[in-house]
Parts: C-alpha cells; sequence; structure tokens
C-alpha cells in the first residue's frame, strides 16, 4: 500500500469524539503528526461546521501550525465553542501553491463535538441488560466511547465487547437495552450541545471492586484518561450485590462514600457530580432478612444524597422489569429521563422538578402514623388504595397497619391495628419487592424508598 502524502494526523482526536467543555463552555483539540511531499511545506488546520463547511469561527480558518523540517509537526485549536458537530481539517500548503485551495492533502476528523461527558458505572442495570424491543434511536451528538476504545455513535448495546480493550469489564453474554441513550439525547436536546458517554459497569459487580486500586475502580479511571482526562459527572446504579449479607448492607452507606471520595480524588473533581438509582425490585424466595438487607441498601442510597454534596438519587420501584431483577426497556426510557432531569437541576442548575419524594418525619397521632414528605409538586397518593408498602416495628415486634390514608397533599397516614409500645420506627418500599408505593400524582415520581426512620 502507497505511503500517504501531504498532512497526516498521529495524535489527535478520532472520528465521533466529543471533548469535555471547561468552565468557560470551550473546549481544545491538540494535535500531531507527519507531513511527505516533494518540496516543503506548512501544515495548517481548521475546524468547520460537518454540515456546511463553514469555518466554525474567524479564529478556527486555516491556521499555520508548528512544521518542523524533519517531517513532523504539532499544533493546537483552542477556544473552541460547546457544540458540534465539527469536522476537522489539515492540508500542507506549498510555495507553488501560495492561496492553499489546492493544496496536499491533509487528514481529517469527522463527526466531532464539544460538550459534557458522562461515565457509566455499575453493575447489570448499568451495563444495560433489559430485553425485549424498544424504541430508542441513535441521535448524533450522543456518541459512546466503546470498549473497543474507539468512539462512535451511542447505539444498544452499549457494554458489549466487541474488540474490547479492557476485558475486566467484559459481560459473560450479550447485554441488552440501558436507560443512557435516553439520558443523553435528553441533555443533549436541553442543553443544546453534544454528550458523550463513557461505557465502564459490569453485571453483577459489588462496591468492592470500585474502590480503592480495585480492578474496576482502575479501569474507569483509565477509561476517563483516554478521553482526555475530564468529565462531567457519573451515572452509577449499583447495589444488588451489596444486598446479599448483613455485613455489605449495613456499611454500604459509609463504604459508597468512600468510593465517591477516591473516584473524586482519582479524577482530580473535588465536586465530580455523581447521580445514582435507588435500588429496584428483585422477584426472589421468600426471605425476611434479604427483605430487610434489600431496604437498608435502598435507605443509604437516599442518606448518602443527602449528606455528601454532589450526589443526586432517583427513584426506580415503579419501573417494569424484564426478568426478575432486570428494568426493562420502557423502564430504562422513564429512567434515563429521570437520570437527565437530575443531571439538569443538580449539576446544570435549570429549574426542573427532578428529586423525588422523601420522607422527612414520622409522627404518632394516636392510632396512626403520619409521614410527612418533601418534594412534592402535587399531592402523595398511589394508584392502588389497598397496596401497603409500608412497615411499622416497636419494642413489641411488627406492628400490623390497617389502612394507608391519603389527606391529597403531601402526607400520607398510617393506620394501626394497635397503639405503639416504646420506641418505633417505620419503612417505606420495603422489601425485596415491595407492593406499589406512593407517587407525587400530578408528576408520577414514587417516593424514594427509606428503612428505620424513627417515629416522634
Amino acid at each position: 500500500m502507497e505511503e500517504q502524502i501531504g498532512a497526516i494526523i498521529e495524535q489527535g482526536p478520532a472520528d465521533w469524539q466529543i471533548a469535555q467543555q471547561d468552565e468557560c463552555g470551550q473546549g481544545r483539540i491538540e494535535l500531531a503528526g507527519r507531513w511527505k511531499f516533494e518540496t516543503p511545506g506548512q501544515v495548517e488546520v481548521r475546524l468547520v461546521w460537518e454540515d456546511t463547511g463553514v469555518a466554525v469561527a474567524a479564529r478556527l480558518d486555516w491556521q499555520a501550525v508548528q512544521t518542523e523540517e524533519d517531517g513532523t509537526w504539532k499544533g493546537v485549536l483552542e477556544h473552541i465553542p460547546a457544540g458540534g458537530l465539527y469536522r476537522l481539517e489539515t492540508r500542507l500548503r506549498t510555495a507553488d501553491n501560495p492561496a492553499g485551495e489546492w493544496s496536499p492533502h491533509g487528514d481529517m476528523r469527522h463527526f466531532l463535538g464539544v460538550g459534557d461527558l458522562w461515565v457509566i458505572a455499575g453493575q447489570s442495570n448499568s451495563a444495560g441488560y433489559g430485553r425485549g424491543p424498544y424504541e430508542d434511536p441513535v441521535e448524533l451528538g450522543v456518541h459512546l466511547f466503546r470498549n473497543s476504545g474507539q468512539w462512535a455513535l451511542a447505539t444498544h448495546p452499549m457494554n458489549e465487547s466487541t474488540d474490547t480493550q479492557h476485558v475486566v469489564n467484559r459481560e459473560a453474554a450479550n447485554p441488552g437495552h440501558s436507560p443512557y441513550l435516553q439520558f443523553g439525547r435528553t441533555l443533549k436536546r436541553v442543553l443544546a450541545h453534544p454528550v458523550g458517554l463513557v461505557q465502564t459497569a459490569l453485571g453483577g459487580s459489588p462496591l468492592t471492586r470500585w474502590t480503592g486500586a480495585a480492578d474496576l475502580f482502575d479501569n474507569m479511571v483509565q477509561c476517563v484518561e483516554k478521553v482526555g482526562g475530564k468529565v462531567r459527572g457519573i451515572v452509577w446504579y449499583q447495589g444488588e450485590s451489596d444486598a446479599g449479607t448483613d455485613a455489605d448492607a449495613t456499611g454500604y452507606a459509609q463504604r459508597f462514600q468512600q468510593a465517591v471520595a477516591a473516584w473524586r480524588k482519582a479524577l482530580a473533581d473535588a465536586e465530580l457530580p455523581v447521580l445514582t438509582v435507588q435500588l429496584n425490585r428483585v422477584y426472589q424466595p421468600a426471605d425476611p432478612e434479604a427483605d430487610r438487607r434489600w431496604s437498608q441498601v435502598r435507605e443509604a442510597q437516599r442518606q448518602v444524597a443527602r449528606q455528601v454534596p454532589g450526589i443526586g438519587v432517583v427513584p426506580a420501584l415503579d419501573l417494569p422489569l424484564a426478568d426478575l431483577i432486570h428494568t426493562s426497556p420502557a423502564g430504562n426510557m422513564l429512567l434515563g429521563e429521570r437520570l437527565a432531569q437530575a443531571a439538569l437541576g443538580l449539576v446544570y442548575g435549570r429549574v426542573v422538578a427532578w428529586q423525588a419524594p422523601d420522607l422527612v418525619a414520622a409522627r404518632q397521632r394516636g392510632a396512626r402514623v403520619e409521614l410527612e414528605f418533601t418534594a412534592v409538586e402535587s399531592r402523595m397518593d398511589s394508584i392502588d388504595l389497598e397496596a401497603n408498602s409500608f412497615r411499622v416495628e416497636d419494642a413489641a415486634g411488627e406492628v400490623p397497619i390497617t389502612a394507608v390514608i391519603y389527606p391529597q397533599d403531601h402526607r400520607v397516614e398510617l393506620v394501626l391495628e394497635r397503639p405503639l409500645q416504646g420506641a418505633a420506627r417505620v419503612h417505606g418500599g420495603y422489601g425485596k419487592a415491595p407492593a406499589t408505593v406512593p407517587a407525587d400524582m400530578e408528576r408520577f415520581l414514587p417516593m424514594l424508598g427509606f428503612w428505620g426512620v424513627e417515629i416522634g
């Protein structure tokens, strides 16, 4: 094969790559390579709109870069506005082509963007195990850094391992649908700039593999380095594997905070946003201990989002499943939208009602327990008025709940079969597969599950 002539790019962006914008809403592209022609020349570069061929800005039109007599060159395009899609062009301007129009060939890179990068981390519901048909089309400006180490249009399955460069997160079987194309598409349409997704999740992975010097932690950091070293945040859905033992469940909150601190340190961003998903249900044989552990992990996810700045949590207890434990494509579409709304509110400062109803107080009112929720835009209610997803316990054991009452405001009332005895606690969205939980009805957004809240 005959060697290329003109300006050859050896270091720089790849087709479809999204660069992380800085705090000023701008990006930069570093380039280097070699040049080859029968007469010496000057390498020039520019950035144009992919769909028009017009320079993105006058300062980004043809400009000379450092060109050496030994056949090498390098340069930088700076102050690139967030947006795209862009095309990077190079050429070798020679003495016999002073106008430059028909200069010798230069390499190009296509479908580039400057926007925000989001890391996908966690276990199977983050890797994408939804089965069945869906309508979730690709969209220009929502791109994926694949396990192959190549950028491409984002599409499902995101964690498939063709030509993987890191077997540490290789799935044992082909994954399926995930929430994150919907997540990226929603952000891109609202924010009007491209979104890049970096998939690092792995089905079945416990939290221990995402902390310290563990393998999935290292892989995530390495993937971020490969896409430029900076990202806008992390979307995280994990915890099912940590609901298996008492030690893992009871210590989840502290260990997750340690994991987030380690991510922020490794990625040199002390305020790195992390958007989390509270565990959905799982259909398993009856097991009272497992019911408690799943509830404890959900409570840990709720509390960490309250206690650590920059962490958000969205509910999933209403989302349909594709099997015993994995969210279906229909559920993933809703979840992607919820995560995007959380990003818009928590990270981008948009005025959106993204927060789910969250318990702030539990009070004894005679033979009832009154539950007060925050982040209620309309009223707390249920589509199944006979459902009871709550559990009350006191010094004498479980207190049967005879009815759940909805006063049509921000409260829920539990009618008890007997008076409380001694210290008492209430749990909501209790167990591995709780009954239908109440929701903020106008938004149809379910409450966050909670565990062990004292009744005052």
